[in-house]
């Protein structure tokens, strides 16, 4: 068990931070740089030669960083770790955070960049351009950013899994209804936010790192309060 947990957590961490190295890039510094002048001349030619090639790291250290997830959670299952133990409560916090990231990526930004991508290629060889591509662009970007956002408190409580047993023994039914109802509202926001309003806030890089730490104190006094 001890060698093959370790090479899972290997695995895991490996694919980790090269989803999660991408992840921030787009939203830190490709993001930003399309917004400004320079950026909007070079457009075309990043969504038709970087990002494709970006994107297939990024899509598969989600899948990696998925699958090696789930197998260590049921390794620690199946060697006797309690489902309502401290380290699985902390543990599957994250792990649910993680969860809809990689669907994020898999169900909703990647088809979407798939339609930015053939535009890009469509208008670069005279063609007409797809009137669905502008909207897909922005629904795949809210939810790059929402991703950015659970990123936060996701490797917060993977963190505290082992490293920080005192957050919790064993959160209640409680902690994990109103947990649900908080992650579910900002995943909500994200497919079908209903305007600008609530979206107004990842639409920069400081609201939705302030998102982030926001969503992180409220879920760990939550673990705090209600064990």
């Amino acid at each position: 068990m001890e060698w093959t947990e370790f090479l899972l957590r290997w695995i895991h961490f490996l694919a980790g931070i090269t989803w999660i190295g991408i992840l921030y890039y787009f939203n830190f510094v490709q993001t930003p740089f399309l917004a400004t002048e320079l950026g909007g001349q070079a457009r075309s030619a990043l969504t038709r030669g970087l990002v494709p090639n970006a994107l297939w790291w990024f899509r598969w250290g989600a899948m990696f960083t998925f699958v090696s997830g789930v197998l260590i959670l049921l390794l620690k299952l199946g060697h006797g770790t309690p489902l309502g133990s401290g380290y699985m409560t902390r543990i599957l916090t994250g792990g649910l955070m993680g969860t809809l990231m990689w669907a994020n990526v898999w169900f909703v930004i990647w088809p979407a960049q798939q339609v930015v991508i053939a535009n890009a290629e469509r208008v670069a060889s005279g063609g007409e351009a797809d009137p669905s591509a502008a909207g897909r662009g922005a629904r795949a970007g809210m939810a790059s950013r929402t991703n950015t956002l659970f990123s936060i408190p996701m490797l917060f409580f993977m963190g505290a899994a082992t490293h920080l047993p005192s957050l919790t023994e064993g959160a209640t039914s409680g902690y994990w209804i109103i947990a649900l109802v908080a992650i579910g509202l900002v995943e909500a926001n994200a497919l079908i936010g209903p305007g600008a309003a609530t979206q107004k806030p990842l639409t920069t890089v400081r609201g939705t790192i302030h998102g982030g730490l926001a969503l992180t104190l409220v879920l760990a006094v939550l673990q705090l309060a209600l064990t």
